[in-house]
């Protein structure tokens, strides 16, 4: 080796120094966030992964992330919560309120972040938005109505549109008003409306056959969790049964569904990074004001719209993410 091939290894060892010290540093702490989902890993999560990266943090480096796979229920959220008390997490990720529900009951202790929450307060999450209070903080949906929106934009799509169901589950925590909203906004747009309740998988196998024989022109899927989980299964069956529908998240849009008007889970989760920045640097989550951004998107895919036989109107393709 000559002496400008050493100089030039030499210099290039001295350069990963720091990061080599800084991570073999044993008064450097590594902070761990423990993610607790129900179902499989989706996108939305990298948002948070993301939104971490903006903040000048390194996963492996500065943080390491536990995951945690719930399945369909929380029979499993306890025993994840004694592991992070064990590995003395600093922080837990929740990306639905049903599981901040099982979170919160399995410990008032280790800091809990809501990446997405409805109501917080009148579902006893929270005592107050601004001053929280115990160990949860977060974002929360503001709860903005898109069901006239909704609608909206299915008549646009939708040529003599006249029959809509609404695919809902009664375990959402939003249910008994998104029902009635329903109602009202199809009642003054002189809508048939069919409101179909699917709290089980099997169910909704069942209600988009009923749409096929009850001659449906369009749906609206409802947030919930599980649905969001089988969002494949619902958007090739309104494929299957050639049904436009329109979703609450853009994922569903991706997967093959026609098009989708509501919040980002995506933006929620990337928002969630600074409350754990913030807790890594000592506040308290009892002490970091809930927000509640109101981001509102519309995409659409244009492949299932050529399969369907239907044309986006310009209005429409103005405005919205074309997907596809």
């Amino acid at each position: 080796m000559n002496r400008r091939e050493f100089s030039t290894l030499l210099v290039g060892a001295a350069a990963g120094w720091p990061h080599a010290a800084r991570a073999q540093d044993p008064a450097r702490k590594i902070f761990r966030v423990g993610i607790i989902i129900a179902g499989t890993r989706t996108p939305p999560y990298d948002g948070f992964l993301q939104g971490m990266s903006e903040l000048g943090y390194v996963s492996g480096r500065d943080f390491f992330v536990d995951w945690r796979f719930s399945g369909q229920g929380f029979l499993r959220v306890g025993t994840f919560v004694e592991e992070f008390e064990k590995l003395k997490t600093d922080a837990i990720f929740v990306g639905t309120t049903a599981m901040v529900h099982a979170a919160r009951q399995m410990t008032k202790t280790i800091p809990i972040v809501m990446g997405y929450s409805i109501d917080p307060v009148g579902n006893g999450i929270v005592t107050n938005l601004a001053h929280p209070g115990g160990n949860i903080t977060g974002l929360a949906s503001p709860n903005i109505d898109t069901t006239a929106k909704q609608f909206e934009l299915l008549a646009a799509m939708v040529p003599k549109l006249t029959r809509v169901a609404v695919l809902q589950s009664p375990e959402s925590p939003d249910y008994a008003a998104a029902r009635a909203s329903a109602i009202a906004v199809a009642r003054q747009a002189g809508l048939t409306l069919i409101q179909a309740d699917a709290p089980d998988p099997q169910d909704i196998d069942t209600a988009f056959a009923s749409f096929d024989r009850n001659n449906i022109d369009a749906v609206m899927v409802r947030p919930n969790r599980d649905y969001y989980i089988q969002q494949d299964k619902i958007a090739d069956l309104a494929l299957k049964y050639r049904l436009p529908a329109i979703f609450p998240e853009r994922d569903y849009v991706e997967a093959g569904g026609l098009m989708s008007y509501g919040e980002s889970l995506t933006d929620f989760y990337r928002r969630a990074a600074p409350y754990v920045d913030k807790i890594f640097k000592g506040a308290k989550p009892g002490d970091l004001p809930i927000d509640r951004p109101a981001a509102l998107a519309l995409a659409i895919n244009r492949s299932t719209a050529n399969t369907l036989g239907l044309t986006i109107p310009p209005a429409l393709a103005s405005g919205a993410e074309l997907i596809r």
